[in-house]
């Protein structure tokens, strides 16, 4: 406080009649011990002996750095925590005479004011809410300092030291966290990659299953398509060898085409089984032949016997629909 006192005795400028006054500064005069006027920046001329410089006030912007102070959170934590503070000089009357030191009077009530906050405030939240406890300072030093002409631009905290117990403390309460982050993580990548690894198989045997299901689809359109195909070569083949029958020389190319099946069995006997049944005369051909088309002559009898009982069965009915449409009719 003396250091400041002497400090602004010293830089007062002595009463030469003719004064410059630099720019952003304010020059308080008294004339007789009482204040007379505020000189301006530029030329001003002064009454020698009646008229005194006492207060030459700064306009700029002034940096003030705030001792480091002892604090007590609201949790009990005891800190250790300096500052920088701005403010600026609005009125120079009010900041020569409402105040005898404006530097010290500032910097004691930015130390109580920062006590008062951090009371307030848990020790977590000290170092979350940094923003809202600076704003929080400069609006109760503006509060405080209005009636000194000051006005406290803004307050920034520049270090906060807790004691080394506390400290070990918190960054093991980090370490926690962290790990506690990383195994929640962890487990939620476990958790991603086990329900990734179930959707690719749900999807692999749904694929699967459909493949087979395409496959199983394809198969029996191609078995049917083979029957089909197969039939219907087999009906070509019937209607074919029924129109050479009926053709002439019919029987002679039926005759010659049994015999020839007939030796092509004889000779897959003994391929196909160790034991043969064999008729009486399997030599003697031609009646094996003969019986044969003999069995192929009954069944066409039976056939054109089975026609023409249904073609006669079939005119009695439509002469008696004939007779009794006309019946009708003379009626």
């Amino acid at each position: 406080h003396s250091v400041s006192s002497q400090r602004w005795a010293s830089s007062l400028p002595m009463n030469t009649v003719v004064l410059f006054v630099p720019q952003q500064e304010a020059w308080v005069v008294e004339r007789m011990g009482r204040f007379h006027r505020i000189l301006e920046p530029g030329l001003n001329f002064l009454i020698p002996i009646l008229d005194r410089v006492k207060y030459v006030q700064s306009l700029k912007e002034i940096v003030i750095d705030v001792p480091e102070q002892s604090a007590v959170s609201l949790d009990n934590v005891t800190l250790q925590i300096d500052g920088v503070l701005y403010l600026r000089i609005l009125d120079p009357f009010k900041a020569s005479y409402g105040v005898e030191d404006p530097e010290y009077a500032v910097t004691q009530l930015a130390q109580t004011t920062m006590r008062s906050e951090l009371g307030k405030l848990t020790l977590d939240k000290v170092f979350r809410e940094r923003e809202s406890l600076n704003a929080n300072m400069v609006h109760s030093i503006n509060q405080a300092s209005d009636d000194w002409g000051i006005r406290c631009l803004r307050y920034e905290i520049k270090d906060i030291h807790v004691p080394p117990r506390v400290k070990e403390s918190m960054q093991m309460q980090v370490e926690a966290e962290r790990k506690k982050r990383a195994t929640v993580l962890e487990s939620e990548g476990t958790r991603e990659a086990a329900i990734n690894v179930a959707e690719g198989r749900k999807q692999a045997q749904i694929l699967a299953s459909e493949g087979q299901k395409a496959e199983q689809i394809n198969k029996a359109a191609g078995e049917a398509n083979a029957v089909l195909a197969k039939a219907e070569a087999k009906a070509k083949a019937i209607r074919l060898l029924s129109e050479a029958l009926t053709q002439q020389n019919g029987n002679a190319a039926a005759s010659l085409t049994v015999a020839e099946q007939y030796v092509s069995a004889f000779s897959n006997l003994a391929k196909e089984s160790n034991t043969i049944l064999l008729p009486s005369n399997t030599g003697d051909i031609s009646s094996m032949v003969t019986q044969a088309m003999a069995i192929y002559g009954s069944l066409s009898k039976t056939k054109s016997t089975a026609e023409s009982v249904t073609a006669e069965t079939t005119e009695p009915i439509l002469e008696g629909s004939t007779v009794s449409e006309t019946e009708t009719g003379h009626k």
